[in-house]
This record gives C-alpha cells, sequence and structure tokens, in this order.
C-alpha cells in the first residue's frame, strides 16, 4: 500500500525555489534541499524524480509568482510608461530585505548558459519570449512606432532585463533608479 505524502508539493516547491534563487543551480545540492524542504531524499527522488525535477518545479512555482506584476503589464494601456512601471514593480519584486535576489530565471541562465539541459533551457528560453512579447504588444500601443521599431526596442527591453536583475544583486537603489530612467531616456 502506498503510504500517503506528509507535505504539499507546493509548499515544498516554494521553499526549494527560494533555496536556487539564493544559492543558484549548482551550488544547490540534494542534501540542501532536503534540509529546506524538510522532506527526505526518497521522497524528493519519488515526487519530482532528481534535483533537476524539482529545479523544473521551482522555475514554474516562480513564473506563477512573477505573474502578478506581468498581469499588470499584460493589462496595461500605458504602452512605454508601462513597461516602464513593470521595471520598478520587477525591482519591487527582487528585494530580499535589503539585498536583491535577482530573477531566477536570469540568474540560471546567466550562471548555466549553454551548460543547461535541453528541456530547462526550453523552460527559460520560454520565460524570456513571453516577456519579450510583454513588451511588444505594451510597445505597438503606440501607433507611430513601426513594425521594425518594435521588434529592436523589445530586444532592447529584453537585455535590459537581464541587467536589472543582474544590477538588482549588487547595486543600490539609487544606482538602480538611475539605471531604469537611462534606459527610458533612449526611448
Amino acid at each position: 500500500m502506498a503510504r500517503t505524502k506528509q507535505y504539499k508539493e507546493e509548499d515544498v516547491i516554494q521553499k526549494a525555489m527560494n533555496l536556487f534563487w539564493r544559492n543558484g543551480y549548482e551550488a544547490t545540492s540534494v542534501r540542501m534541499l532536503e534540509k529546506e524542504m524538510g522532506i527526505n531524499q526518497f521522497s524528493i527522488y519519488s515526487s519530482f524524480g532528481n534535483k533537476h525535477g524539482v529545479f523544473v518545479e521551482s522555475i514554474k512555482a516562480y513564473k506563477s509568482e512573477l505573474n502578478s506584476i506581468r498581469n499588470i503589464l499584460k493589462n496595461s494601456n500605458n504602452g512605454i510608461l508601462g513597461i516602464k512601471q513593470f521595471f520598478y514593480n520587477f525591482l519591487e519584486f527582487t528585494k530580499d530585505n535589503e539585498q536583491g535576489k535577482g530573477c531566477l530565471v536570469c540568474n540560471t541562465v546567466s550562471e548555466l548558459g549553454n551548460k543547461a539541459e535541453p528541456d530547462l533551457m526550453v523552460e527559460l528560453m520560454k520565460f524570456t519570449e513571453e516577456l519579450r512579447s510583454l513588451f511588444v504588444n505594451n510597445l505597438k500601443q503606440d501607433k507611430l512606432r513601426t513594425e521594425d521599431l518594435v521588434e529592436r526596442e523589445a530586444n532592447y527591453l529584453t537585455t535590459s532585463m537581464l541587467g536589472l536583475s543582474l544590477g538588482s544583486r549588487i547595486q543600490n537603489e539609487t544606482e538602480l533608479e538611475d539605471y531604469i530612467e537611462m534606459i527610458f531616456n533612449k526611448m
């Protein structure tokens, strides 16, 4: 007879997500996951397959959390001003006390680069493309922007988000606000 799980998967994935977010994928061991999640190695392997499986579920949980600010951008009718507000909302989202955590997806792409397993890279790139698509939709609200300009600006904003994510881990609030203001002064 199968044993009943003594934990909720959503709860343990939330804990794992925060551990990966703080330490990165490679620096997080299964033993660390056991301790943080409060479940044993057998339960991790039984529920998620392996560390990689836990991480994929953590990315999904992260995307779900980020939806609160992505939905604001998705529903925005403010064009470029809506995107700028998203950058500020993202900064608030990444705060962890006084130190920012950056973006879990951006941190992972930076950490793993081309070494990421293919299914993980697909998940990470899907996240990036969804964000870029939101930028495109908001930029198109300005009817004076050409299709070519919208595409180039969306690429610029997507790359700028990567920079903001990294910067949020090491720079102070004034420097980050200056960064955002300079991004949008260029547009």
